[in-house]
């Protein structure tokens, strides 16, 4: 449905019964959030914040909290616009339907971004960051932060909307060293369209200007996350999208403007000058800390009459982050195994943080006049799946061959992992880059933005039957006593404390050296889990993959049983050993304030605007 303002959609969602107002007032400082992130984890609707402390305008948040909610928001546009970018991967395509691909072309020519030319709704009013809602959504958060911003910036050797990249980036609003009302944090991870822009302006000296939108269409937040194919701008997918035209205009200092936006930040962003940003409670479930990012000197904070300030809680997955990812697959799913010959399907596993850990399931042609298939085709996929965009930030790549199962489900997390680890060869199929580049929010590796990655292969014929009931010939060790099956052929067992990396080589040495005398009977175990809690990571899939790959950089903390090092290529003869224990300096995990969620329960009482939800 071609929503014109954040109004409509809203209005929109509480006449189909997708929204619900809470009415009582509510503390920007932990509650919305603490709110928010109940109502997402009972899948409840979204959720329109009528009275904010401190505040005159009121927030939604949660808009994308469930699938079908935003399958019900672009009812209208979302096949035209799938077939889009089915077409703009894959043209050929669309001789097999023309007629559905001539329609679905139609809104693509009909999105083109549009120049505003009339009194623009957002310049109704101008206001000071201090009076927009100051929302902290963790104990530890370093300020109020925007958490649903598209930040829009532009070219600035071929200015213009066609060349200008919109994401959506983290913005401080207050804290640190930020000279209030004047200045806001501008944080951005590698592999970020701004990041190409700033270089230029850098490099001639000129200070880059920054429009920040808040509000406004729902497809513009969308476009603003969306991993859209090379040439196909952010503006013109929102225009498909929402089925109306991103509008847009200059002002007097010459700052693009969202004409729909119900609000607009406008800023210069200088070369060479950061401040503190952080620390944030991210969305692999804990702080970011406080690292140097650009800072932007505000110019004007512009509102529209009756503006909605629109906002998301990131925290351990899932959240509605997760939401977002399900429909962009939804959107694009087809496209990125089309740029990559021989690639059937590719998936960034949510309960993992997305970007450490990555299912791939590939081709395997290479030899196919050999009887004993190993892993060729599949490494050279592999490669090009941690050379691709967001892609690349990955720490474990997990690849299979189609040809061994073609119903194996990428997102059927048990099936998958003992579908590799019933194949893997660990004295040949493990293949690791160290010293690289990985998540900007990752803290496992060697320091900001860097550590390694490994893939694991599982190609061929079963190699092993995978022990799928209590091990209970497994090795009982002194300090490694504690364990438990959390899957067919993995086995978390419960560790001393984590001293340190030069203390542990002695102790894992020892541990292994054991297990290697008893290796007979570890024929049926593929993996070890190193872990503080062996209860916890055995209790559902989701604690497992988020303790072991969250926890982990593979050079560091990939051990094995009966290992080796040959000709710089390391193996092993028995179960991977991952050590996801807690180190000293990873940053630490998001926990909840009791006080503010004995409040929350207030509001799930029968008098409150929750009841019946929590």
């Amino acid at each position: 449905m071609g929503y014109k303002t954040f109004e409509e959609c809203v209005s929109d969602l509480e006449r189909n019964g997708h929204l619900i107002r809470i009415k009582e007032e509510v503390d920007p400082y932990l509650e919305m959030a603490a709110i928010h992130l109940r109502v997402y984890e009972n899948q409840g609707p979204a959720l329109y914040f009528e009275n904010i402390k401190n505040s005159k305008f009121p927030a939604v948040s949660n808009l994308f909290g469930t699938l079908d909610r935003s399958r019900f928001i672009f009812r209208d546009t979302l096949d035209h616009v799938k077939r889009l970018v089915e077409l703009r991967s894959n043209p050929l395509k669309g001789l097999k339907s023309p007629i559905k691909s001539v329609k679905s072309l139609g809104v693509g020519f009909g999105a083109l971004p549009l120049k505003s030319r009339s009194n623009p709704p957002i310049m109704f009013g101008r206001a000071r960051i201090d009076e927009l809602p100051q929302i902290v959504n963790w104990p530890d958060d370093g300020g109020a932060f925007i958490t649903m911003p598209q930040v829009y910036t532009e070219d600035i050797e071929k200015p213009g909307p066609m060349k200008a990249n919109m994401g959506m980036y983290r913005i401080q609003l207050s804290g640190n060293d930020y000279q209030f009302n004047r200045e806001v944090g501008l944080h951005y991870q590698l592999h970020r369209g701004i990041g190409i822009h700033q270089t230029k302006a850098n490099q001639l000296g000129k200070p880059l200007k920054v429009s920040i939108f808040v509000g406004g269409p729902p497809a513009h937040p969308l476009a603003a996350v969306m991993p859209l194919p090379e040439g196909l701008p952010e503006l013109a997918f929102a225009g498909a999208l929402g089925n109306r035209r991103f509008r847009y205009f200059y002002d007097k200092e010459g700052f693009c403007i969202s004409a729909d936006a119900d609000f607009v930040i406008t800023g210069t962003v200088y070369p060479n000058e950061n401040k503190p940003e952080g620390p944030f409670g991210d969305h692999l479930g804990y702080y970011s800390l406080v690292h140097p990012f650009p800072v932007m000197k505000v110019h004007n904070v512009y509102h529209k009459k009756n503006a909605i300030w629109s906002f998301t809680v990131v925290g351990r997955p899932p959240q509605e982050d997760t939401s977002f990812g399900a429909l962009i697959h939804d959107i694009t799913g087809s496209a990125i195994p089309q740029e990559i010959d021989g690639l059937h399907a590719v998936h960034a596993v949510d309960a993992a943080g997305v970007h450490p850990l990555l299912f791939a399931i590939g081709s395997e042609r290479y030899t196919p006049y050999l009887k004993d298939k190993i892993p060729q085709e599949t490494l050279t996929i592999a490669n090009q799946i941690l050379g691709k965009n967001q892609l690349s930030l990955a720490k474990f790549l997990f690849i299979s061959s189609h040809d061994d199962n073609p119903h194996l489900d990428i997102h059927d997390i048990p099936a998958f992992l003992t579908h590799i680890l019933e194949r893997i060869d660990p004295t040949r199929d493990l293949h690791f880059q160290t010293k690289t580049t990985i998540d900007t929010l990752d803290y496992t590796g060697e320091g900001l933005n860097s550590g390694s990655k490994v893939v694991i292969a599982g190609v061929g014929d079963k190699k092993r039957d995978l022990v799928t009931e209590y091990p209970s010939t497994f090795p009982s060790v002194r300090d490694f006593s504690h364990f438990k099956l959390v899957l067919p052929g993995v086995v978390a067992v419960e560790s001393p404390r984590f001293d340190g990396y030069s203390e542990e080589q002695a102790r894992l040495k020892a541990y292994t050296t054991i297990l290697e005398e008893n290796i007979d009977l570890l024929k049926g175990v593929g993996l070890i889990v190193l872990c503080d809690d062996a209860d916890f990571v055995a209790a559902n899939i989701n604690n497992f993959v988020w303790t072991t790959f969250t926890r982990s950089n593979p050079s560091h903390d990939i051990y094995g049983v009966g290992s080796f090092t040959e000709y710089k290529h390391w193996g092993c003869r028995g179960p991977i050993i991952i050590d996801a224990r807690k180190k000293p300096h990873h940053a630490p995990e998001l926990i909840k304030d009791p006080k503010v969620e004995a409040r929350v329960d207030q509001l799930g009482s029968k008098a409150g605007s929750l009841y019946g939800i929590i």
